[in-house]
């Protein structure tokens, strides 16, 4: 206690005096230097080898094992930053007790006030990996964003948008944004289609189409349920075909898929469709 009462006085900013922050760092001789530099460029091609090797791995084996190979890679990534940084510290500086308290005071007053937000994204990035509101390979909607978590880096994940658009969003998000995530882990995410008929339609015909629909497509993931639900509305009967794709990537072409299997269904048992929502006349 009384160490840490002379490094950190009551009232006074944690700065370390000129002598703590000497005996802080080691001398720098170019063999260091080069030991440093050699550390930083096997530690960023490591990075860059492990998404390629996990990217080029995950589309060639089985589509079951796709999204665990992706899950593991921010599992690698910060195991081999963690092993990075230990040994830089222990290159460059002398690591005992006194140091270790000087030195993490200086850290947090510095990055207190210059780097707030980089730091809020570095911890909501670790606090993700243990809560899990999203993985690698997830569909998740983050505000006005949707699509596929096809990176997870230190402080940012990113999405590839159905647009094809990647999408480079903060970690820190998870603090105040609500985090939507369609398939959790799984190789399948339910795709919800629409459909509006007159009222005068035969509903029980039009629900044994969508069924019919969902049942015959190529692309339905027939393990799990395939659900109609029926409601109405004052000016159409609304018909919602809850199913399952098998792979989660095949979400729109699947939606298009049904879709047309629906409408030629229809057009050959003539159902009405709805004129749209009555608009009262001013």
């Amino acid at each position: 206690m009384a160490m840490l009462l002379s490094l950190f006085p009551l009232g006074q900013p944690a700065i370390p005096s000129e002598e703590t922050i000497e005996s802080l760092f080691k001398d720098l001789t170019l063999g260091v230097a080069i030991h440093a530099a050699l550390a930083l460029l096997i530690t960023y091609g490591l990075l860059l080898a492990i998404r390629s090797f996990a990217n080029a791995i995950s589309e060639k084996v089985p589509r079951r094992f796709r999204l665990q190979i992706k899950q593991s890679v921010p599992f690698w990534r910060g195991l081999l930053l963690t092993f990075a940084l230990s040994y830089l510290l222990g290159l460059l500086l002398n690591l005992t007790g006194s140091n270790l308290f000087a030195l993490t005071g200086t850290i947090a007053v510095a990055l207190g006030f210059a780097f707030k937000d980089y730091v809020s994204a570095i911890m909501a990035g670790v606090v993700s990996l243990f809560e899990g509101p999203f993985r690698m390979g997830d569909r998740i909607q983050i505000g006005d964003h949707y699509g596929e978590v096809v990176d997870y880096g230190f402080r940012t994940l990113r999405l590839r948008t159905p647009d094809d658009n990647t999408v480079a969003i903060p970690h820190s998000v998870i603090w105040s944004d609500p985090i939507s995530n369609a398939n959790s882990g799984q190789l399948e995410a339910q795709v919800v289609t629409h459909f509006y008929f007159s009222h005068e339609a035969d509903i029980s015909q039009a629900v044994n189409i969508l069924y019919q629909a969902a049942y015959s497509s190529r692309y339905t993931q027939l393990k799990l349920p395939v659900v109609v639900v029926v409601s109405e509305d004052p000016w159409a009967t609304h018909l919602k075909l809850k199913s399952y794709p098998i792979d989660a990537r095949d979400e729109f072409v699947y939606q298009t898929d049904l879709v047309l299997r629906i409408k030629q269904a229809c057009a050959r048992h003539r159902l009405p469709y709805p004129r749209g929502p009555i608009l009262e006349e001013e």
